[in-house]
């Protein structure tokens, strides 16, 4: 439906703890016109330039708390709304390096209603700077 949109133009950076980059982060969204419980995001996917990340390497907040994708498995009470950007959390020592990189997503919901899963998959360049 909105897959154009899933990957957001901003808030793509390198994280930084204690002096150290522990790894980057980009915004989301979801790719339906209404807001759902995290736990309905069947599949979250990501490759860095061409390179798949493990699953276990991913963390996903709406709001405050942050997440695990196999925690949001279970998780009814935090809601991803509409036009809402997540924050996508990726562990990784050093980060990324400067420049250009591609995010490729894979996003797929269970939606109550709808008698097969709602894929969106795509591919965005983003610049990485400072």
């Amino acid at each position: 439906m909105f897959d154009a949109y899933i990957i957001s133009d901003d808030g793509f950076r390198n994280v930084s703890k204690d002096g150290k980059v522990i790894g980057f982060e980009y915004k989301a969204r979801l790719n339906y016109y209404r807001g759902i419980p995290l736990s309905m995001v069947d599949k979250y996917e990501l490759k860095v330039n061409n390179e798949p990340i493990d699953r276990s390497k991913i963390k996903f907040s709406v709001g405050e708390d942050w997440f695990t994708l196999d925690e949001m498995e279970t998780v009814t009470k935090v809601k991803w709304e509409f036009g809402e950007t997540a924050s996508v959390f990726v562990e990784q020592d050093g980060g990324l390096p400067q420049g250009a990189h591609d995010l490729s997503v894979e996003q797929v919901l269970r939606i109550a209603y709808f008698p097969f899963p709602l894929r969106a998959t795509i591919t965005k360049t983003l610049e990485l700077v400072g």
